[in-house]
């Protein structure tokens, strides 16, 4: 029905007694309808009103402000009590930033939630027979030769029996151990077991760890077995890897592994029996893996990491006090060298190196490791020997690197090195590209031919560059150690981490690549 027939049907048979008799009913009709019209209106207001107080009564909500240095609108929190009449408009300036700190504080914090991102790993569960079962017959990892049981360096994680002495410094006491250089990988693999970014979910690690004791495998075969021997665990496994879902993500070139043994002795060229290694980085999967390994070669996947150390530190403090003792150390030797002549070795320098060393008398301390009662294999009287000397001599040994640079580092003694493939092409993610910080170079041709001498070498290294090369080997230490697998450090990167780094590093470039 229409408004006007309403108000027509409302108005007739209701007339009004009034003086103006000749007024007509249209005309007290329509001043009877504004005053109702008007009545509403003011009803509708003060109900209005009334709901508005309710509300704020009982509601939060926001108040926004136009800032002065920005065209978009801030906005301020408030509740019933929260903004007094009296409050300036600075004040209220004042809660703008404010909340604007909460939020980009919250902003951040969200976006540092997962401080894995991009550092997750995932560990392969391989089958038994590729680790544990190489520790458990691990009387097949000792040969004839050798001075002790293997069995024995498995011990506390693979660092070996810990170093008990009674004239040993407090600091020997808890993290010192005779760990053998072979070891490398199972003290590795139980470091990534308390990795702080592991992850169940491969999907979401950015690389994936393979843990296969390479060299340890390898060792049982090495001498009197068949090429096929040698090589029968690393098809294995290759082929064990392929058939997992996490390898066709990248066909392999996001998973790593760590070997305690040099690259070589992975790339035999022949299946002659006489010929050295095994062929598992010829394999093409192995290829697609990177390996991580105490020496590497011209192979670009392939990555060299320190020997592991004699030490094994559980807290920060202990590798502070150990570097500010090798600061204080008095260093009475100008140089020392620990090792054996390697008479049968081509093109071999220890003669001559041995020979100048026993020339030098007072100068020089010789550790001569042909001679019996094992003193080469003593961690303490290894570490004392490079504490009183101010350098160390490092030739080639059966290959370019030898642990011993790694000694003598942890130490404080500044390295001598005789071949570029000893130390500067090798630890790339450990040791400083401008190897004239913290070594010596000393030709080996010159000094075959009498054109140099250590002696006169050394002697000519200024007071203040043996210094400042003492403090860099020093500052090293923590670079080429490897913590207790049972513990973490803080805020120490030791030669572990820097190693995972340079790993991702590596994984996210090719993936990278992939993408685009």
């Amino acid at each position: 029905m229409k408004f006007h027939v309403l108000i027509r049907e409302f108005c007739v048979g209701k007339p009004i007694r009034s003086k103006w008799r000749n007024q007509s009913g249209r005309k007290y009709c329509t001043n009877q309808f504004w005053f109702v019209l008007f009545l509403s209106i003011v009803l509708f207001f003060l109900l209005l009103c009334l709901r508005h107080l309710f509300f704020f009564g009982r509601m939060e909500g926001f108040v926004y402000f136009s800032s002065s240095d920005s065209s978009k609108y801030q906005s301020i929190y408030f509740t019933r009590n929260s903004i007094d009449t009296k409050t300036s408009l600075d004040d209220s300036k004042k809660k703008i930033s404010s909340s604007d700190g909460h939020e980009n504080t919250s902003r951040k914090l969200e976006k540092n939630k997962d401080s894995c991102s991009g550092r997750y790993i995932y560990i392969h569960d391989l089958p038994k027979r590729f680790n544990e079962d190489v520790l458990k017959n691990c009387q097949l990892l000792t040969r004839a030769t050798d001075k002790s049981s293997m069995c024995t360096y498995i011990e506390n994680s693979g660092l070996g029996p810990q170093i008990e002495s009674s004239d040993a410094l407090d600091l020997w006491k808890n993290s010192w151990f005779s760990t053998n250089q072979f070891l490398l990988e199972v003290i590795f693999h139980n470091r990534m077991k308390t990795y702080k970014c592991l992850t169940n979910d491969s999907s979401i690690a950015s690389a994936i760890f393979v843990p296969y004791y390479a060299g340890l495998d390898l060792r049982r075969y090495l001498w009197g077995f068949n090429t096929s021997m040698r090589d029968s665990s690393g098809l294995d496994l290759v082929k064990w890897l392929a058939g997992k879902p996490e390898w066709k993500s990248m066909w392999g070139k996001d998973h790593f592994l760590i070997s305690g043994r040099i690259a070589r002795d992975f790339r035999r060229q022949s299946n002659r029996k006489s010929d050295w290694g095994s062929k598992f980085r010829f394999l093409p999967e192995s290829e697609n893996m990177s390996m991580l390994t105490i020496e590497s070669g011209s192979w670009k996947n392939d990555f060299a990491v320190p020997y592991p150390t004699y030490f094994h530190p559980s807290t920060d403090n202990e590798v502070f006090q150990w570097q500010e003792l090798m600061r204080r150390q008095n260093r009475p030797y100008l140089f020392s060298f620990a090792g054996a002549p390697r008479s049968r070795q081509k093109g071999s320098i220890r003669s001559e190196i041995i020979s100048q060393c026993q020339a030098s008398k007072k100068l020089c301390n010789l550790l001569d490791c042909d001679s019996v009662g094992h003193k080469c294999d003593d961690p303490i009287n290894l570490m004392k020997l490079f504490q009183s000397s101010i350098f160390c001599l490092q030739p080639s040994g059966d290959s370019l690197t030898r642990r011993s640079t790694f000694d003598s580092i942890l130490a404080g003694c500044i390295p001598v090195f005789f071949h570029p493939g000893s130390a500067y092409s090798q630890y790339v993610w450990h040791l400083p590209k401008n190897y004239a910080k913290y070594s010596v170079f000393i030709s080996p041709k010159n000094l075959r031919l009498g054109k140099v001498s250590i002696n006169q070498t050394l002697l000519g290294v200024s007071k203040d560059e043996e210094l400042a090369m003492r403090e860099e080997v020093i500052r090293l230490i923590p670079r080429i150690i490897y913590a207790n697998p049972r513990s973490r450090l803080e805020s120490i990167e030791d030669a572990f981490d820097l190693a995972i780094k340079g790993i991702l590093k590596r994984v996210e470039t090719f993936r990278k690549v992939i993408i685009s």
